[in-house]
């Protein structure tokens, strides 16, 4: 607090004073007394009305100095009410008993409303795990049909997969201290199960992926990897340019990983993966040569729902994707950037954080 916002709030009762201090010396004129006394009386009126404020000035900024220093020290602010000192007048008491009940009743507010969440998260992820066993009987039985009709069911049904996993994980973000572990874990194994899960995506949509350097150990979640990496490769995949080459239904053996292609020599979208140390952190990038994002859009992409122009113009973007990317890589400790150029293509950066860095998180 200022003096000047200190005036400010007594301008009213200074006004009130100089009136008072006015009729007096006007009401002593009007009675005779020398104008020297009165002057006097009102020089000392004066110096006691300002020593006045000025003590009242420095106790008001005093405690307001030692409310902010208990508030700057506490990690959970609502604890404020308290551990601030007793107040000392009646209607700072006054005060004080209406806060303090303003304050049980936000407690009690905000206890109901975790506990409502609580549960709808707990529905979520029972309901996630519930549905997953429907989708992969219904992809069993896509296989028994002809080929161009089971083809196209298997790839609605990777889709409903994609966005139940999306709902799980955006349940799961609201808790994360208890579903994900930092532990020590091969990139390798984290891209091939990744690129293997959504094999049958990548192959329909006649995409490639390379892969280079990824022989490293980094520490991380490698659940809430996998599901980041998954929805890099779902966003090239949604975002490849246009292909007029026909789909082809071969198979590649499971544990090839290395490369998946069913396009032809002249008509190939690629996805890029590979990795490098800089600065004893690991760095994982994902690039495609798809349609790119325009670059009025790159600020945003990480915003929740944002679909952007490709998006509507595609259909089927829930906007919801990198928003959890890179809410997850918050919570994991990971850098996420990306850059992208239209009609080039798109390149995703993922920092993961050296072992030392683990206890800052």
């Amino acid at each position: 607090m200022t003096f000047q916002e200190f005036i400010s709030d007594h301008l009213g009762k200074i006004i009130l004073q100089i009136l008072i201090m006015t009729s007096v010396s006007v009401i002593l004129l009007t009675t005779g007394t020398q104008p020297g006394v009165i002057v006097l009386l009102l020089v000392i009126l004066l110096l006691i009305g300002i020593t006045v404020y000025v003590i009242d000035f420095i106790r008001c900024r005093s405690h307001l100095k030692e409310l902010e220093n208990i508030m700057s020290r506490l990690d959970q602010k609502y604890l404020f009410i308290e551990c601030i000192p007793q107040p000392r007048t009646a209607y700072e008491r006054r005060l004080f008993g209406l806060m303090r009940a303003s304050y049980k009743s936000m407690l009690g507010a905000v206890s109901d409303a975790q506990s409502a969440v609580r549960e709808y998260r707990e529905y979520i992820e029972s309901w996630v795990h519930e549905i997953k066993s429907p989708i992969t009987a219904a992809k069993l039985i896509s296989h028994s049909l002809e080929a161009e009709t089971g083809r196209r069911l298997t790839q609605e049904l990777i889709q409903i997969e994609a966005h139940v996993e999306r709902a799980l994980f955006y349940a799961r973000a609201e808790s994360p201290e208890q579903d994900f572990i930092i532990r020590e874990v091969s990139l390798e194994e984290i891209v091939s199960k990744t690129i293997e899960t959504y094999r049958s995506l990548l192959m329909q949509s006649n995409m490639r992926i390379e892969t280079d350097n990824l022989n490293h150990q980094i520490y991380t979640d490698s659940k809430w990897a996998c599901f980041i990496l998954g929805q890099l490769l779902q966003n090239a995949v949604r975002y490849k340019k246009s292909s007029s080459a026909e789909l082809r239904d071969s198979l590649h053996e499971p544990g090839d990983y290395q490369e998946i292609s069913i396009a032809t020599e002249h008509d190939t979208c690629v996805i890029n993966i590979s990795a490098k140390l800089l600065d004893r952190h690991l760095i994982l990038t994902v690039a495609d040569n798809g349609i790119g994002i325009p670059a009025h859009e790159l600020p945003r992409v990480f915003d929740r729902g944002f679909t952007g122009s490709n998006g509507r113009a595609r259909g089927g973007s829930t906007g919801m994707g990198l928003y959890l990317c890179r809410r997850l890589s918050d919570l994991l400790g990971i850098d996420l950037q990306i850059t992208s150029v239209e009609h080039q293509g798109t390149q995703v950066t993922l920092s993961f954080p050296a072992k030392e860095n683990l206890t800052k998180m």
